[in-house]
């Protein structure tokens, strides 16, 4: 059965992403669990966020290339994909925490996002009449949501890390299943048959070029900070949790400041978006979240309450532009090239993030956590500049309507 309803499948998909999404920071969530039982190095906690990276790079690179996002039906394609994340997942219960294993698994996790990630995004722009933004940033809320709930299966778990490994794996089967629900809108185009020329279009049409590289200023700081904000907030509460349990308050912070602060931000971006312009939104969202990162190691260490303040700030700010990036692209390419485009953008930005998610530590042992998030801001202050010359050139008419 397929819901024929816009709501409806907008609403089952949205519920899809964040159940399938959840495997994604599974092992990032459960590091500080993990590390009450087993010695980790720096290295090692950044590879269990690093190594889903690299497959997901990897599996987007082979999606692109073949153009399966535009090829193959994205329910089935979803489908496929959520279930051997979950297998993957569930696999990390059978090795030692920092095996050779346990990567592995990430990486095929991490592949397998390549199939949830960017097709839901264009099944949800096959949908769009003038709310576009509103329903890409839907989809990325989702992909908020399923990032941080780990951190809350965590927190209800307690410091057993194998719970949210088995909820967060049960949690992607169920949206493998539920996925074959949700019905493709009236602009979901006809495959056309695939050529590998088509790839160029990403940075050889102007426009494409700006979005992308805006797209890559926003990604030098997203998930660096997605990656640490936790480690973060459970560092400076163990100097000060102002008599609260600093653990649990580390736990439920982050998922506040991730999850709820970064859907909130995904859906008023995406309102603003249609309304206001695309490049508009995304420049003071990336403003706002750059001089956070700038701010918040200041309040390392004080108290906890101005400190997830800001850090709500921060979780709000820096996830409010991640969908205009997608939306513009959608707005400016071909209509049966969407999806690989879609695929050639979160390629390239997840590849960059590879590189910021292991800079951290060395930034915390040089600078200590009061400036080790300074050097993040440098990706939005780009990405300011890049939506600036989107928002001059001529197919900047084509976004949100024509408000930019």
């Amino acid at each position: 059965m397929t819901i024929r309803s816009k709501p409806v499948s907008i609403g089952i998909l949205a519920f899809c992403e964040v159940a399938a999404l959840a495997v994604w920071f599974s092992a990032s969530a459960i590091v500080p669990s993990i590390m009450l039982e087993h010695a980790l190095t720096p290295t090692q906690v950044s590879m269990f966020t690093s190594s889903v990276q690299v497959g997901f790079v990897a599996g987007t690179l082979i999606s692109a290339v073949l153009g399966l996002a535009d090829s193959i039906d994205p329910r089935r394609f979803f489908m496929a994909s959520a279930l051997i994340a979950a297998a993957a997942n569930a696999t990390m219960l059978m090795a030692e925490p920092g095996s050779a294993w346990v990567y592995a698994a990430r990486f095929v996790t991490g592949m397998c996002m390549a199939g949830v990630y960017p097709v839901g995004m264009k099944m949800a722009g096959s949908w769009a009449k003038g709310d576009l933004g509103l329903l890409v940033a839907i989809l990325v809320g989702a992909l908020t949501l399923g990032s941080a709930s780990p951190h809350l299966f965590n927190a209800l778990g307690g410091v057993d890390w194998r719970f949210t490994i088995i909820v967060s794996s049960f949690a992607a089967v169920v949206a493998a299943l539920a996925i074959n629900l949700v019905g493709l809108g009236p602009r979901h185009a006809t495959p056309r048959v695939f050529e590998a020329h088509y790839l160029a279009a990403a940075y050889r049409k102007a426009s494409l070029r700006w979005a992308n590289l805006g797209y890559l200023g926003h990604m030098w700081e997203l998930y660096a900070m997605w990656a640490w904000i936790g480690v973060f907030l459970a560092a400076s509460f163990q100097v000060n949790s102002a008599g609260l349990n600093p653990d649990f308050l580390a736990r439920t912070s982050t998922f506040a400041v991730m999850g709820v602060g970064g859907a909130l931000g995904c859906l008023a971006g995406g309102w603003l978006a249609d309304r206001h312009g695309r490049t508009a939104t995304t420049m003071v969202a990336m403003a706002v979240s750059g001089a956070c990162a700038l701010l918040v190691g200041l309040l390392f260490g004080g108290h906890p309450l101005p400190l997830v303040v800001l850090c709500f700030v921060w979780g709000v700010s820096v996830v409010a532009d991640s969908a205009q990036f997608s939306a513009s692209v959608t707005e400016l390419s071909e209509p049966e090239l969407v999806g690989t485009m879609l695929t050639v953008q979160t390629c390239a930005g997840f590849l960059l993030t590879l590189i910021t998610i292991h800079l951290i530590p060395y930034f915390v042992d040089a600078l200590g956590w009061r400036l080790a998030f300074a050097p993040l801001a440098l990706g939005p202050a780009f990405g300011v500049w890049a939506m600036a010359q989107l928002r001059a050139h001529p197919d900047a008419v084509r976004l949100a309507n024509g408000s930019r």
